[in-house]
């Protein structure tokens, strides 16, 4: 046997380890051919193996994370300063024999048996040894709450919720959060109005939290905040208004399966935690870190149920109907995120149209009502076309810009009809307007999105912000 004096050996074992127990009785081998140079680290239970006179105990996992042990057996040769010059895991006698020099170690064991995952690999544990034994990650200063102090309160009583339930951020949630992306937990992605406060990531993971988010969904809540701050979104503005008016969440591309959004049935309402949460996640940041709370900057007279969350996917089942990113300019593979200054929601019920021609004017008639019938040109609007409305012009080889053309020409109206006084009415575009022939909608200020089930001959309308357009909000859109 040769064995360099210079080297000192550590063995990472669990009781819950077969292979473990199988190499007890080579243990006393090992101690007594390698000059006592052996440590052994137990995972589980600080008794085990009984069989030799001194254990380190290792149930915290402090030295197994340290090490980065996978597999337990791990036996690990050692400098005398501590470095790591190799390893082997499991059993083989072999390779034991030849990693230790003894060249009868083992012999009444069979020659080979594969370990077990060690306990550093236990669902979850990853992330908690990382906020335990890791670099220090998380920068926002820590909350402690009373013993019997309910945190759920806890967090209404700060001020952190938007009136209904949030998820207490602890730091573990928060870590977990933060590795889902590649992004350094202290970088500033922007200013959060209306405070305009600097934003980390790791900001952005709080809230993600707070709002209910799988980490999965990080990623896109990261993006979907990149979008709001975009100076064409005039987030700021949308904070302050007195209108309806709050962020409109729209996912395009192959995220959406991934993270199991929904694009089908109810895909406007309750019931999809990526839906419900990614919207919500982006409210909370302007709460929480730009100060956008209601009754102080947040002016709306009314609001609308948006402003808890309002985001959903498109359904883009039909390879031949561009989808709203594609509008953008971006592939159908790309994973878009959009962001619309929008109002609730107006139905447009039409369950008689079987022509193009009628469902076009049909919606026309319905998208004239956008803040005001005679208001033109000042809001934007989303129209949420059911996929029954939408098989109506594709079985007769409309494509979506047929659509658009076709309510573009019918929502032309001379401005006679719609002036202030008109028809009896005071409200209404100004006397400067009376002989020009007006469109509802500015250029680019009608978009078109496809969701929901596929039974009901009903659509739906978003409207925009009274301020939409070149002098206040635009629909932008961010790739992942």
């Amino acid at each position: 046997m040769s064995h360099n004096q210079d080297n000192r050996y550590a063995l990472v074992v669990k009781k819950d380890c077969p292979t473990c127990a199988l190499i007890e009785p080579v243990l006393q081998t090992l101690l007594a051919n390698l000059d006592g140079e052996l440590e052994v680290y137990v995972q589980d239970d600080p008794g085990f193996p009984a069989s030799i006179p001194e254990r380190i105990d290792d149930t915290a996992l402090a030295w197994s994370y340290s090490r980065q042990i996978e597999i337990v057996p791990t036996l690990l040769r050692l400098r005398s300063d501590g470095l790591e010059v190799s390893r082997i895991v499991g059993w083989d006698k072999q390779q034991w024999r030849e990693f230790t020099g003894i060249e009868t170690l083992g012999e009444a064991l069979v020659d080979f048996k594969p370990g077990c995952g060690s306990k550093t690999l236990d669902p979850g544990m990853e992330d908690k040894l990382a906020l335990k034994y890791g670099p220090k990650i998380l920068q926002a200063r820590e909350i402690s709450l009373a013993e019997s102090e309910d945190a759920l309160e806890a967090c209404f009583e700060r001020g952190w919720s938007d009136g209904l339930p949030v998820v207490p951020p602890t730091a573990l949630r928060v870590l977990r959060m933060l590795r889902a992306c590649d992004r350094p937990a202290d970088e500033i992605i922007g200013k959060i109005p209306p405070d305009n406060a600097p934003c980390t990531v790791e900001k952005v993971a709080i809230n993600a939290v707070l709002a209910g988010c799988k980490p999965e969904y990080f990623p896109l809540v990261l993006a979907t905040v990149s979008a709001a701050l975009q100076d064409r979104f005039c987030l700021h503005g949308l904070l302050c208004t007195t209108y309806f008016s709050s962020p409109v969440v729209i996912v395009n591309g192959p995220v959406a399966r991934q993270i199991g959004m929904n694009a089908g049935v109810n895909a406007l309402g309750q019931g999809n935690r990526a839906n419900a949460t990614i919207g919500r996640a982006l409210q909370l940041l302007v709460r929480n870190v730009g100060g956008g709370i209601p009754g102080g900057i947040d002016r709306a007279t009314m609001g609308n149920p948006g402003k808890y969350t309002y985001c959903f996917a498109e359904d883009e089942s039909d390879s031949d109907w561009p989808s709203l990113a594609m509008d953008r300019g971006f592939e159908r593979g790309d994973s878009v995120v959009s962001l619309f200054a929008g109002d609730g929601l107006q139905a447009v019920v039409d369950q008689q149209s079987r022509t193009p021609e009628s469902l076009a004017r049909s919606i026309a008639l319905s998208l004239r009502n956008v803040a005001h019938h005679k208001l033109f040109g000042m809001a934007d609007a989303i129209l949420v076309l059911s996929p029954e409305h939408r098989r109506v012009f594709r079985q007769r080889g409309w494509t979506k810009s047929n659509v658009r053309d076709a309510l573009c020409s019918e929502l032309m109206t001379p401005g006679t009809d719609i002036i202030r006084g008109a028809n009896g009415v005071a409200e209404g575009m100004p006397e400067k307007f009376k002989d020009k022939l007006l469109n509802k909608f500015r250029d680019d200020g009608l978009h078109i999105v496809s969701t929901g089930g596929k039974a009901g001959l009903f659509s739906a309308i978003i409207g925009g912000w009274v301020a939409s357009g070149e002098r206040g909000s635009q629909l932008v859109s961010q790739r992942l």
